[in-house]
Order: C-alpha cells, then sequence, then structure tokens
C-alpha cells in the first residue's frame, strides 16, 4: 500500500511537473511570439536565438518579406525611431509589471539577456519562478552553440533565395503593366533592391525583346540616390534600342552616356546612325549627320565605306529642293571618303554634281574639278549626270555648253526623259530663242515622249512670255483636255499675256474658265484686279476687291491693296483713298513709292502722322481667333519677365484644312508679324510655322491661358464660347470624323479644364462627350448636336473648307430639345469676348503697348 501510495504521489508530482514545465514553456513560446511580431511591427533589429522557435520567426518572415532584407545576423538592420520600446499592451494585458527593453547595442549577447528577462517577468505574473536558472544555463549553452555561425549562415541563405524570388517575380511582373504602375512598383523595392539586382532585370528585359520595358526600368535606375553609372550596361542598351530602331530611346541613353564624361562604343555610334537613316522621318537625316560628325570628332573612330555610303545617300532623299542644303554635309562624307583612301563610286561623283546643280549660287569650278576626277577614274558620264549639267546652262542659259550636252545625250542612245527636254527648252527661251523651244518640244512630241505636267508649264509659259498668242492657246487646250493637274501657272501665264496685249475681255474670259476648272491662286485674282481697273470698272473693281476682304480663304494682300488704291487717285476719289490708306497702315503693307508721293499732297500728312497710324491693336475679330488658338494648344513666349508676348503658330501642311487656314490667320494677324516673315508673301511662300511680335496686347490672353508658363482653362470660359471662337478652334484643333461627328481637340488640360469647358456647352444646348487619350482630350459633339453646333459656326467656316468640315446631314423631326439662336447663343459674351474688368486690362495693356512703340 505504502509503495502504491508513494508510487501514486510520485506520479502526480510528475504530472504536476510535467503540466507545470508544459505550461512554462506555452508561455515562453506566446512571449517569444508577441516579442518577435513587435520587434517586426516596429522595426527593431534583434538577432534570431533558440528563445524564438524557428517555426515562429520563420512564419514571421514570410508574412512581412517587406522589411527582412539581409544583414550579418539575417536581418535587415532598420534603426528605431525612439531609444527604447515599450512592449505591446497585449502581450501584458493586466498584468502587474511592463518592464521595457532599452535598446543599446545590436550584439546578439544583451538582446538573449533582455529577451530572457521579459520572459522571467511574464512567467512572474503566471506563478513561474522555478527553474529559470536551467533556462539560462540552455540559453547560454545555445549561444555559445550558436556562435559558430550555423543560424547566421541559415538566415543568410534565406534571405537571399528571398531575393531571387523576388527579382523573378519583377522579371515577370513589369511587362504586363504600364508606365506609371510600372514605376510604383519599383518604388516600393527601394528599400531592399540594389544596382545588380535592377542591372539583372534590364539585361533580362532585353534578353525577351522587351526593349522599351528596359529602357523605361533604366531611366527609373539612373534617378535613384545609390546609382552609380554603368557604361558598360548603358552602351548595351543603347545598341539594342538602335537595332529596333526606337531612335527616340536609343538617343537618350547615347547623351546620358555623353553627360557623364564617357565617349559611346564604336558600335553605338553606327547603329545609331544607321537608325536614323533607316528611319522615315523628317529631319532624322540631319541628326544622322550629327552624330556622323561627333563620331569623327568626339570619339576618333573612323567610319567605314559601308557607313559613309548609306549616309551619302541618304543626303540626296527627296527633291533637289528640298536636298540643296545637305551640299556642305555631303562634301564632308565626300572628303573624308578621300582621306581615308577608299575608292569612291560613280553615283557619289553624281549625287555631288546633282546637288550642286540645284544651289542658288553653282560652284562652276568645282562642277569642272569633280567632272575631271570621274574621267581620271574612268567613270564615263551617264545620263542622269548630263541631265545635271543641263539644269546647270539652262540656270545660266549657256547655250554652247547646253547644245555640247545634248549632243552627248544623244549619242548615249538612251532614252530621254521630259525633264532633259524642258532644260533645253529654258535654256533656249532665256538665250532669247523661243522658237527653238518650240522646235524642242514639237520633237518631244514626235518622239513620243511621255508629256509631263513640267513640260506643258514650261511650253506656255514660254509662249506666253513671247506673246505667240495662237501657240499658247493651243498648247493650254492640249493641256486641259490631257486631265494633268495644276491649271492655274498655265491660266496665270495666259491672264498676263493679255494684261501686256490690253486683251481685257480675254482676261476676264480665262479667269471665268480657271474659277470653273480648279481654285485661282492670288495671282490670278490680282491679275483680274488690275484688269477691272485698267479697263476703266471702277465699280466692278471695288465689289471684287470687297468681296475678296469677306472671303477669309483669299483675303487681300499688299499689291492688291495698291492696285486700288491707284485706282481710286487715278479716278480722283480723295475720301476711299483715304480710307484704304488708313486700313493699308494699320496692317502694315508697303505702300509704293510713286503712290506715296501722290497721296502725301492729297492728305498732308507729316510723318508723326504717319507713326501714329502705325499703332498697334487687337480687333475684335483677332482676339476671337485668339482665343481658339490658345484652346488649341498654342504656344506663347517672353523675354522680358512676362512684359510683352508673341504668340506662336503652327500648321500641317498635309492636311488641306490646316493649308487654307494658313494663308487666312497669315493675312488676319499680318501687321503682327516679323518684318522677315511678312516679306515671304511676296513669294506667295507662306511658312508652316511662323509667330508675332512681342507685344503687350497678348499678355492678357498669356495670363489667362499660359500663367506661369502652364495651360490653364480661364475661369471666364463659358462668356468666350462664341461661335467665332467655336468654328475657328473647330478648323485650327479640330476635325470631323468618318461618322460626321464634330470633334474639338484639347491637349496638356487637366480633367477639370476640359469638363468645365463641356459644361459651358451643355450651358447651351450642346451636349457633347469628352474622351481621354494620354495627354489629348476630344469634346465630340454626335448626331443632332453636331448639325446644331455647325449651324452656329458655319457663318465664321472658311468658304473653302464648308464642304470638307460639313457633318453629315441628318433628318430631324418632332425634337423637343430647344435649341439656342445665335442671338441667344451670344448673350452673356461681351462683343469682344471679354467681360467688363478683362476689358479695363486690355485697355490698360493698350494703353502700355503704345507707350511702348512710341
Amino acid at each position: 500500500m505504502l509503495q502504491q501510495q508513494s508510487l501514486h504521489t510520485r506520479t502526480g508530482q510528475s504530472e504536476r511537473a510535467s503540466r507545470q514545465w508544459n505550461q512554462k514553456t506555452t508561455m515562453l513560446r506566446a512571449g517569444a511570439h508577441d516579442i518577435f511580431t513587435s520587434a517586426l511591427r516596429f522595426q527593431i533589429p534583434f538577432p534570431c536565438t533558440s528563445l524564438v522557435p524557428k517555426s515562429i520567426s520563420t512564419k514571421l518572415i514570410h508574412r512581412r518579406p517587406s522589411i527582412i532584407p539581409t544583414t550579418k545576423w539575417g536581418l535587415r538592420r532598420v534603426y528605431v525611431q525612439s531609444a527604447s520600446y515599450a512592449l505591446h499592451p497585449r502581450s501584458f494585458a493586466s498584468k502587474p509589471h511592463r518592464p521595457t527593453l532599452e535598446i543599446e547595442s545590436f550584439s546578439a549577447e544583451p538582446a538573449v539577456k533582455k529577451l530572457t528577462l521579459l520572459y522571467k517577468a511574464r512567467a512572474a505574473t503566471a506563478g513561474l519562478q522555478e527553474n529559470w536558472a536551467d533556462v539560462e544555463t540552455d540559453d547560454e549553452t545555445h549561444l555559445s552553440r550558436s556562435s559558430d555561425g550555423s543560424d547566421e549562415k541559415e538566415l543568410e541563405e534565406f534571405s537571399e533565395e528571398w531575393r531571387r524570388r523576388k527579382i523573378a517575380w519583377l522579371c515577370k511582373e513589369l511587362p504586363a503593366h504600364d508606365p506609371a504602375p510600372m514605376i510604383r512598383i519599383l518604388n516600393r523595392q527601394r528599400k531592399w533592391i540594389q544596382q545588380e539586382d535592377v542591372k539583372y532585370i534590364i539585361i533580362h528585359l532585353l534578353r525577351i525583346r522587351e526593349n522599351n520595358i528596359g529602357h523605361r526600368v533604366h531611366k527609373w535606375l539612373i534617378q535613384q540616390d545609390w546609382f552609380e553609372f554603368d557604361p558598360e550596361l548603358a552602351s548595351k542598351l543603347a545598341d539594342i534600342l538602335a537595332k529596333d530602331l526606337k531612335v527616340v530611346r536609343c538617343r537618350d541613353v547615347f547623351d546620358d552616356i555623353i553627360n557623364r564624361g564617357h565617349v559611346p562604343c564604336e558600335s553605338t555610334f553606327i547603329l545609331l546612325i544607321m537608325a536614323y537613316i533607316e528611319a522615315p522621318v523628317k529631319g532624322f537625316v540631319d541628326e544622322a549627320c550629327d552624330i556622323y560628325n561627333r563620331m569623327i570628332q568626339l570619339g576618333g573612330y573612323q567610319p567605314s565605306l559601308s557607313l559613309q555610303n548609306s549616309l551619302f545617300k541618304a543626303l540626296l532623299r527627296g527633291t533637289g529642293g528640298t536636298a540643296k542644303h545637305h551640299l556642305r554635309q555631303a562634301e564632308a562624307v565626300f572628303q573624308n571618303m578621300q582621306t581615308a583612301g577608299h575608292r569612291i563610286k560613280e553615283d557619289i561623283y553624281e549625287g555631288l554634281i546633282w546637288l550642286h546643280s540645284y544651289q542658288d549660287c553653282i560652284d562652276h569650278e568645282r562642277i569642272v574639278c569633280l567632272r575631271n576626277e570621274m574621267k581620271q577614274a574612268g567613270f564615263k558620264e551617264s545620263r542622269d549626270l548630263l541631265v545635271s549639267i543641263l539644269r546647270v546652262c539652262s540656270r545660266h542659259a549657256d547655250v554652247k555648253e547646253a547644245e555640247r550636252t545634248w549632243a552627248k545625250l544623244l549619242d548615249t542612245g538612251v532614252g530621254l526623259t521630259s525633264q532633259a527636254y524642258v532644260y533645253q527648252m529654258e535654256v533656249y527661251a532665256k538665250a532669247g530663242q523661243p522658237m527653238k523651244s518650240l522646235e524642242i518640244f514639237t520633237k518631244m512630241q514626235e518622239e513620243g515622249v511621255s508629256m509631263s505636267v513640267i513640260a506643258y508649264l514650261k511650253i506656255i509659259e514660254i509662249m506666253s512670255k513671247a506673246q505667240e498668242k495662237e501657240h499658247a492657246e493651243n498648247f493650254m487646250k492640249q493641256f486641259e483636255d490631257s486631265g494633268l493637274k495644276p491649271l492655274q501657272p498655265s491660266y496665270v501665264d495666259l491672264m498676263k499675256m493679255y494684261m501686256c496685249l490690253s486683251m481685257y475681255g480675254e482676261v476676264e474670259s480665262t479667269f471665268s474658265r480657271c474659277m470653273s476648272k480648279c481654285r485661282p491662286n492670288r495671282a490670278a485674282y490680282e491679275i483680274y484686279l488690275e484688269s477691272l481697273i485698267k479697263y476703266g470698272m471702277l465699280e466692278r473693281a471695288e465689289g471684287f476687291f470687297a468681296d475678296l476682304q469677306k472671303d477669309g480663304a483669299i483675303g487681300i494682300k499688299s499689291k492688291m491693296c495698291n492696285i486700288m488704291l491707284e485706282g481710286y487717285l487715278n479716278a480722283g476719289q480723295e475720301e476711299r483713298a483715304n480710307q484704304l490708306y488708313d486700313e493699308m497702315c494699320h496692317k502694315k503693307y508697303d505702300i509704293e513709292p510713286t503712290l506715296m508721293l501722290q497721296i502725301k499732297p492729297l492728305l498732308n500728312l507729316g510723318d508723326e502722322d504717319v507713326n501714329k497710324r502705325l499703332s498697334l491693336k487687337l480687333v475684335a475679330e483677332q482676339r476671337e481667333i485668339l482665343i481658339a488658338i490658345f484652346l488649341s494648344g498654342a504656344k506663347v513666349e517672353s523675354h522680358d519677365e512676362n512684359k510683352t508676348f508673341k504668340v506662336h503658330f503652327e500648321f500641317n501642311e498635309k492636311f488641306e484644312v490646316q493649308d487654307v487656314l494658313k494663308a487666312h490667320i497669315y493675312e488676319t494677324f499680318y501687321e503682327w508679324l516679323k518684318p522677315v516673315d511678312r516679306l515671304k508673301i511676296q513669294a506667295e511662300d507662306i511658312p508652316t510655322q511662323f509667330s508675332t511680335v512681342s507685344h503687350g496686347s497678348f499678355r492678357f490672353y498669356a495670363n489667362q491661358f499660359r500663367p506661369g508658363g502652364q495651360m490653364v482653362m480661364p475661369r471666364l470660359i463659358h462668356r468666350w464660347l462664341s461661335p467665332r471662337v467655336l468654328a475657328y478652334w473647330y478648323m485650327y484643333g479640330g476635325r470631323k470624323s468618318t461618322s460626321g461627328d464634330v470633334i474639338f481637340y484639347a491637349q496638356n488640360y487637366k480633367v477639370e479644364d476640359i469638363e468645365c469647358v463641356g459644361k459651358a456647352l451643355r450651358m447651351k444646348s450642346i451636349n457633347c462627350v469628352i474622351k481621354r487619350k494620354g495627354k489629348q482630350f476630344q469634346i465630340r459633339c454626335q448626331g443632332k448636336d453636331a448639325i446644331w453646333v455647325w449651324e452656329l459656326m458655319e457663318p465664321y467656316i472658311l468658304a473653302p473648307l464648308k464642304e470638307v468640315l460639313k457633318p453629315k446631314a441628318r433628318i430631324i423631326e418632332n425634337e423637343d430639345t430647344d435649341f439656342y439662336s445665335e442671338d441667344e447663343f451670344n448673350e452673356g459674351c461681351s462683343e469682344s469676348m471679354i467681360d467688363s474688368d478683362s476689358q479695363e486690362g486690355i485697355k490698360e495693356t493698350e494703353i502700355e503697348s503704345e507707350s511702348l512703340t512710341q
């Protein structure tokens, strides 16, 4: 019994001891879990020991991977924000003791002692007081046992594995995102990612042909504070982008290499030059020449023969008029090929002579030298080379050389082109032998050479200047029957001939034929107006002149005004002459000296009066056009601390609307243009880009639409959206869709600005839909709204563009929508599109501008 009782006693004591030990162990593990979790949450660095079970630490590491990069302890050393840290209240809720953990060192031993102290405090609150010496002994034993670095090595291997997995995830994830989300993902990795990791990602993206994304990641990399430039990576990236014809991105990396004081590799130069040559973009040939010059001057490399041949052929692209400005670069390439001792091919000599033949000032000595070098090299003069020589002869009326060249052309036995016949006709015409030109043209017809537009234009021009009326009319009839175009230059030549012959009736009939078959150019209108004045039909000429003023697509120019002014002076109509003179002074038109001598005595003008008439002031039409231009994204510029501004106009000649509108805007703002730009109108060669003079009158619009250089929609835009503003916005920055919708474009504005415009249109019963693509917004009017807005804009749309821009007509019956009339539409808009406060600002601006002008 005693043995059984003692056995039961020992068994009970053993069970109680076991329960107490399990309870202590559970409390220790719970404390370790809480402390480890709190340490991770507040980013307190500490080593991992046996007190924290491996399963807990591994689980927590997997749960919070974003703050576990490596150090010698396997965890990233993150500094705490405070010198002391109180344990999380949840770990010691309703407990009497709350000891704190003082952060003094990052070594392992103090951390173990502090953790043990905390475990003792927690266990004491639970009544577990015994066997702590054993725990301390076990901890010290484990610490000495882990001094061989087994745990440290294990954590380092684990962290390295996590890094590899994270990089692999980035390599897979980045190609699936747009630029903005991709940059956000990269920004989240700044805490742990290193340059070698980013380099691996870039190389991987290039390997899978995600070149654009690789370039974006490289741009992100160079913006980091810890970035160190890697020339090898940059050169490899530039080479791959150039092979893929990503010219702009490749040039970005290329410039970055140079800006950091390095010289790109020779392969980078070559590939970038070839990419520029192969890209069918205007202006890229000039960029290729720039890289070629840097390759020689900066890199000290010697370009290969194939590269120089490719660049030289690229310089000869296009017509002679567009390629002639490449002569200097072509000569430089030619000299480099000679200096390097390369054998120059025949087509290089021919191309260089072809460029020389199109120059305004032809260098005859250089052409002769090149021809002699060709003979020494054993090259024969081809048909194309002889045609270039004929072109040179036609420029200077060198009949003897032209005849020798013509004979060589006939001896080649190769069929002649119509261009060679045209040059030969021009030689005889300039030499005063128009009938020989007629013989050449007749021979051309007999030999069955295909008749080109240039041939008809040239023979009609020659016969008209020679006043061979019958031949000119006969060839004009053939030209009309052939169906070739354009016909305007030949009609103008005929009208000039009839004017010289004083056949004013024929001038009018030819002008009518021109109006019926094509759109007359400005020269035709001027000749017809002059014929009316000389024929004594002043009232008819005055009505025609008024129609031209109303027609925005044609307008009036300096020569037309001088013709009308001469007619008024000859007829003795001083009052009308005075009015026209005021308009010419306001538009800054040049007045012919003879007319100026006639009008000064009649009007009794002095120099001071003339200067007063030249002061600039914006009229209502110009103000509304400016608003439309700014809505479309026009640029302004100031060089005197925002006191005066100049407005830039840009047009695209590929579109008919832009080509017609360009002439109208040029005429409307003629007095505001620079003197250099105003001279170009005489040759009817209006540039695609021009700008106004810097003036204070543009300050109000710059402050409203471009404050501080930023594109902003004025808060009063709802008052300024008149039918004229919408019409010019539609012509300058809009289009008609294939479905017949009216679309207004706006770029670089904020979303709330465009919504403000949409709200203003809806207030005027114009429903619209706003769409966005990148930085470009579309304000689209569909269906009946497109018809309604077109009816408002139509009176202000230029006549030649109405058929092009008119939306599809749709039958609208029994509509309940109550549209505004044009008068109601304009209600709330001031006459000059500016409210009273703004109007005072305009007046003040004009006073300042007049003082600046004086």
